[in-house]
């Protein structure tokens, strides 16, 4: 039994999806807690650092946290960060990274996981657009990322794209043909935590 710690609703229909695609019939048990990225953004992670780690701690099997923004304090208890294997592969790829964000509350924990792998990372903030994602638009929300990154792509250089949240994967789809690799965490994250 795979555990994943989802702070949004809309993703368990995507790790639903991936998993039916991926490895048909592998048991995953989907928890969400919204409120802990609200409070976190609101006071800062360690104010539901006690309610993450019991909720890792009794899990069967391993435990994948889906939030960037929690990333840090669920692996500090036992937790796989679903962005790791993501940036792992993106720093293979040698030469500088553009690592993308859409919440502020991110940027520095993907950042500093980043950091571990690649010595050269750029950043493009777009978090002007996260209401849209909050708003339920997931279609606009994936157009304005796709469109922001392209932007970007024309005043920076860079060898591979990194969309840090899970909230921005639909976005990469969109970027096709942008001339270089575009990462998203989901689908590396379900491998590794399958061992597919």
């Amino acid at each position: 039994m795979l555990t994943l710690l989802h702070t949004a609703e809309v993703h368990v229909a995507r790790f639903a999806a991936l998993r039916d695609r991926l490895a048909p019939g592998a048991e995953l048990a989907q928890v969400v807690r919204a409120d802990w990225l609200a409070r976190a953004r609101a006071e800062g992670v360690e104010a539901v650092a006690d309610e993450v780690t019991a909720v890792i701690r009794a899990a069967k099997g391993p435990v994948i946290c889906t939030c960037t923004t929690l990333g840090p304090v669920a692996e500090a208890a036992g937790a796989s960060r679903v962005d790791r294997p993501m940036m792992q592969r993106a720093a293979r790829l040698g030469g500088p990274v553009l690592l993308v964000y859409t919440l502020a509350s991110t940027a520095e924990s993907s950042a500093t996981l980043l950091g571990e792998y690649a010595p050269d990372i750029r950043t493009l903030d777009l978090s002007p657009l996260w209401p849209l994602f909050e708003a339920g638009r997931g279609a606009d929300f994936a157009a304005a990322i796709a469109e922001g990154v392209r932007a970007e792509l024309t005043r920076q250089s860079a060898v591979v794209v990194v969309l840090a949240q899970v909230s921005m994967s639909d976005a990469a789809p969109l970027l096709a043909g942008c001339g270089v690799p575009v990462l998203s965490a989901p689908e590396t994250a379900l491998r590794a935590g399958l061992g597919l």
